[in-house]
């Protein structure tokens, strides 16, 4: 993901789930707070905040979640 399309998530207020593994109740769900080259920090809904990787994948909440191991 870059840089323009984690703005732009910022700037709307887009909720995205981080998919870290096969397992849905590891996801972090929530807003791009900021980021930098490997790290980003997302608020989830009770506000806590998340530092997670870049190289997660990065979908819409709104959209089916999806998993594909490589």
């Amino acid at each position: 993901m870059d840089d323009d399309q984690l703005n732009h998530f910022r700037v709307e207020g887009t909720k995205v789930r981080v998919v870290r593994d096969a397992l849905e109740q590891n996801d972090v769900v929530g807003i791009v707070v900021a980021w930098d080259d490997e790290k980003m920090l997302i608020r989830r809904p009770n506000r806590k905040v998340v530092k997670v990787n870049r190289g997660y994948d990065i979908q819409l909440a709104s959209e089916p979640r999806q998993w594909s191991h490589e």
